[in-house]
């Protein structure tokens, strides 16, 4: 299954709806993994360490195209 994370957009959101061990854990489970690029810097999580457990880095549109979408808040209109 691929699974996208996009960056929060919410004003104020320093959050980021998965880490990179979980990111581990699912790509052990054999699913595929993207994040939006810059989408864990609010977090203190950078693009390296996501690469660094096999997470593909993707631009917005890479991320929203997957079966799943996680995010931290609900989509904002702009996001649908």
């Amino acid at each position: 299954m691929l699974i996208g994370i996009p960056a929060e957009l919410t004003a104020g959101e320093t959050r980021v709806a998965i880490t990179p061990e979980t990111a581990k854990k699912l790509k052990a489970q054999g699913h595929t993994v993207r994040v939006q690029s810059g989408a864990g810097v609010a977090a203190s999580v950078p693009d390296d360490a996501y690469s660094a457990v096999g997470v593909e880095i993707t631009d917005a549109a890479g991320a929203y195209a997957a079966d799943i979408v996680l995010k931290v808040r609900c989509p904002l209109d702009s996001e649908m």
